[in-house]
């Protein structure tokens, strides 16, 4: 083989390792569902390998919105006060202020950030830019500032979003995200920064998990249109008849592993099987059974950073309930026991609080002392 022809080919595989190395960690979903009384309900699951300290808190409307540029560029910092209240997470290891990457708002407006290692490159900020937001501040800046997904798609692409590692401390790797924003009318739109650009997506599949991009999501599922809710039920082979063991041959097929192609495909189909909720509550139910499928134990998704192994696991899963502003959280301890909560109560007191992820007041639900009466 010519020397070139080699150099070619050592390019090209350094280039794929340095694309699919960092995907070896860090995995979520995010599920949309719209039952039939046009009730929306968005919810997602955080898997990582870290402790993150994960923080709920509660900003009332009125909550200060700082849109700021790189600081070696010297340009000035923007100041709002946030037109809606809403109730988001962030990671608390993060020094300063939170870093939303999933909550909704009193408009009905939800964020969920999955990871996007490889592929992410935030936009670059110039002296003549005049809109500009740190990627740490987007999640509080559209959850402040905006209700529809309508608004989002006029006003988000006037601004330039960035990152700077030399302005953060405590996380324990960077911030690669894109964004799935739906709003209580069902309408979902996917924000990605690739190459230096924005783009943005309809959420045609109501799903998004990480690296790839959306759009190779979207392709990747036509490799599984064989797929079907109905299987075969007998084959002659012969003078014999063979029938199915069960129900579910027509799955056979669909990826049960957790890497995000897999777990998109996944969760993908399975809510495009499902029958169609009636309401809210009914659209929670299957959320939650459809992330129950992705729902990742600790151990079984290992990575190796040298000497240490870590592994991926369901730190927490939460349901949002776009049309009754109500929310559902469960850390990774307490996965069948969902804190809820009422967020227009929350929303009407204008009262700011933040709880620990792991430390809110799970139900034992221990029915003992009852039966023992």
């Amino acid at each position: 083989m010519k020397q070139p022809m080699i150099k070619k080919i050592v390019a090209a595989s350094v280039s794929i390792t340095l694309v699919i190395a960092p995907m070896a960690s860090h995995a979520c979903t995010a599920v949309n569902i719209v039952a039939k009384d046009g009730s929306v309900v968005a919810g997602r699951t955080m898997e990582w390998a870290f402790d993150m300290k994960w923080q709920l808190t509660a900003n009332p409307k009125g909550t200060p919105i700082t849109l700021s540029a790189p600081s070696s560029l010297k340009l000035p910092a923007t100041s709002l006060s946030s037109k809606y209240a809403f109730v988001a997470v962030a990671p608390g290891v993060l020094a300063g202020p939170p870093a939303y990457l999933e909550g909704q708002n009193e408009a009905g407006l939800a964020i969920s950030g999955n990871f996007l290692p490889g592929f992410t490159e935030y936009q670059t900020v110039t002296p003549q830019d005049k809109n500009y937001v740190s990627i740490l501040n987007l999640g509080g800046f559209i959850l402040g500032m905006f209700g529809t997904v309508k608004e989002l798609r006029s006003e988000l692409p006037k601004y330039k979003v960035w990152f700077d590692p030399s302005e953060v401390k405590g996380l324990p790797t960077p911030p690669w995200l894109h964004l799935v924003l739906t709003d209580r009318g069902g309408d979902s739109i996917i924000v990605e920064f690739v190459k230096g650009q924005m783009r943005v997506h309809d959420n045609i599949a109501g799903v998004l998990t990480n690296a790839p991009t959306y759009d190779w999501h979207l392709n990747n599922v036509r490799n599984y249109l064989s797929l079907t809710t109905t299987a075969t039920a007998s084959v002659a082979v012969g003078n014999t008849n063979v029938t199915e063991l069960g129900q579910g041959g027509g799955l056979l097929g669909l990826p049960a592993d957790y890497t995000p192609p897999s777990r998109f495909v996944r969760a993908a189909y399975l809510k495009q099987f499902t029958y169609q909720p009636s309401n809210s509550a009914e659209a929670i139910q299957t959320v939650g059974h459809i992330l129950n499928n992705v729902d990742i134990p600790v151990g079984v998704a290992r990575s190796s950073d040298g000497k240490q192994v870590v592994s991926d696991y369901t730190q927490w899963v939460n349901l949002k309930d776009l049309k009754n502003n109500r929310m559902r959280i469960a850390n990774y301890a307490n996965r069948t026991n969902f804190i809820e909560i009422n967020l227009n109560e929350v929303f009407k007191s204008g009262k700011s609080k933040t709880w620990q992820v792991d430390k809110m007041p799970y139900p034992k639900n221990d029915l003992t002392a009852e039966f023992l009466k």
